[in-house]
């Protein structure tokens, strides 16, 4: 089984609370390269790097509220195929159950996820960000069946 990411990316901008400066400071060097991109967002993160960078970011709930989940549905749906999601290592969240499902979707559907500034920075430069790209996904339900 396979899917494509397109040429322009849809990407999930995603930052915990002590990681929102980080991000928008991210996003700030590299608005040039965001800006041929699809963007979106959690709450307050989507808001603040629109306000930032002046780019376009389709805001979804914060994390602690849906927003996790709402980007998780999205990556299901084929709406989001990129994430970057600067996480916080040293703080217990309230939602550390959405955040791992987050994670856990990303990984069932095979799409890039940089949770750093240096891999975001890998990512974002990699050649294939300028093309078409054919990833092969799981096929799970015949693992589920057993």
């Amino acid at each position: 089984m396979s899917s494509k990411i397109n040429k322009q990316k849809k990407i999930a901008l995603i930052a915990h609370d002590n990681k929102k400066s980080d991000l928008i400071s991210w996003a700030k060097k590299n608005s040039s390269v965001l800006s041929k991109h699809f963007l979106c967002g959690t709450g307050t993160t989507s808001r603040l790097i629109s306000e930032e960078t002046s780019l376009p970011v389709k805001p979804y709930r914060s994390g602690p509220l849906g927003g996790d989940q709402q980007i998780g549905a999205a990556i299901v749906d084929g709406k989001v195929d990129f994430m970057i999601f600067f996480w916080d290592p040293l703080t217990s969240q309230p939602h550390d159950p959405d955040v791992k499902a987050l994670l856990r979707i990303a990984v069932l559907f095979d799409i890039p996820v940089a949770m750093n500034q240096s891999s975001a920075d890998f990512l974002l430069n990699s050649s294939l960000m300028d093309e078409e790209y054919e990833k092969s996904l799981v096929d799970y339900s015949s693992k589920l069946k057993k």
